[in-house]
């Protein structure tokens, strides 16, 4: 600031003043001292004086790698955060990179708050967390653990998706489980309901997976295999989620399986993956932006008014149907009811 103040003819305060937005300088003033900051390469480091003051006004957002869901998540989340005045920093956790160490970044790094997105941790440790920092589960609720959390109703989408297959005539419709996967539980509880609601208990059929494209590769050969040996596929798979469904997607068709007229599949999330192939995925859609939103506001809320209870927010999910769920192979020949969409 000094060599600013030098350069551009006027004191170090009103250098300050410039920088800081106040009034008490001329317009002309300001343009010269910004000029001159520019030409030297100056810039005002805003964490230095937020942390002098004891606020660093910097939300932490925890993520995992490679989940397209995240992506839309973040992307809503930045401009939420700057509209209240917030900045963002971002960890991963990955192969190799705990969520742990990733949230422990974000904590040496000053973050007023952290937001985490479809944590996995153990109920003990995010309410440890919670008691540290101003703490936001998004997709994942943990019962007893004191932080806030932002989800969507799992089982109400699971339900619209088994009740959109069962109303196009399937019967034969297996389940790719999420594992550990934020919702895997309810998903997983809801198709078992669904199944059961309409007398098809022998048809049950739950694979194990997770919520990775690998995981619907798994389950593809898997059941190509059994074709193989003379049984017969399912005629639809609702999957963990979209990665699980891309997965599945990428395994029958390369082994010309006719998507959706030989077999539907159904995903969970709606991220922009479910528009890049060329036939649209039908999967559930969870309100990204409006996760993100509450996720912002929940955490901006509980530090401007420590006395805040942690909350809630139950999101209402939405079917949307698009090119890889139709009838069942014996209806789609005999003109039966086609998707809307």
């Amino acid at each position: 600031m000094a060599d600013v103040a030098a350069k551009a003819g006027v004191s170090r305060a009103l250098v300050s003043i410039v920088f800081r937005g106040r009034p008490g300088a001329s317009q002309e003033t300001r343009d010269r001292v910004l000029r001159v900051a520019d030409e030297i390469g100056y810039r005002p480091d805003s964490a230095a004086r937020l942390l002098a003051r004891g606020r660093s006004r910097t939300l932490g957002v925890m993520f995992t790698v490679h989940q397209a869901f995240h992506t839309d998540l973040i992307e809503g989340i930045y401009p939420e955060a700057e509209r209240l005045g917030y900045d963002v920093l971002l960890s991963a956790a990955a192969q190799g990179r705990s969520e742990a160490k990733a949230v422990e970044a974000l904590l040496s790094h000053r973050c007023e708050a952290l937001i985490l997105l479809a944590s996995d941790a153990e109920a003990a440790y995010l309410d440890a967390l919670g008691q540290r920092a101003v703490t936001v589960s998004v997709g994942r609720r943990v019962p007893r653990a004191r932080v806030d959390f932002v989800h969507s109703a799992e089982a109400k989408g699971a339900r619209q998706a088994m009740e959109h297959l069962l109303e196009l005539g399937h019967r034969r419709i297996v389940h790719i489980d999420g594992g550990r996967g934020p919702g895997s539980v309810e998903r997983r509880r809801a198709y078992r309901a669904a199944m059961r609601r309409h007398g098809l208990e022998s048809e049950v059929r739950v694979i194990p997976g997770d919520h990775t494209e690998q995981s619907g590769i798994d389950t593809g050969r898997l059941l190509l295999a059994e074709r193989d040996r003379g049984l017969p596929l399912p005629t639809a798979v609702l999957a963990g989620n979209d990665r699980c469904a891309m997965g599945l997607l990428m395994s029958l068709t390369r082994a010309g399986v006719d998507v959706p007229h030989d077999l539907s599949v159904v995903g969970y999330d709606d991220s922009h993956l479910s528009h890049l192939m060329p036939m649209g995925l039908t999967t559930v859609r969870q309100d990204a932006l409006l996760m993100a939103e509450h996720a912002v506001r929940f955490a901006v809320e509980r530090l401007e008014n420590p006395e805040l209870e942690p909350r809630e927010a139950v999101l209402d999910p939405k079917l949307v149907v698009r090119g890889t769920s139709g009838p069942p192979p014996e209806r789609a020949t005999t003109g039966g009811p086609s998707p809307d969409g």
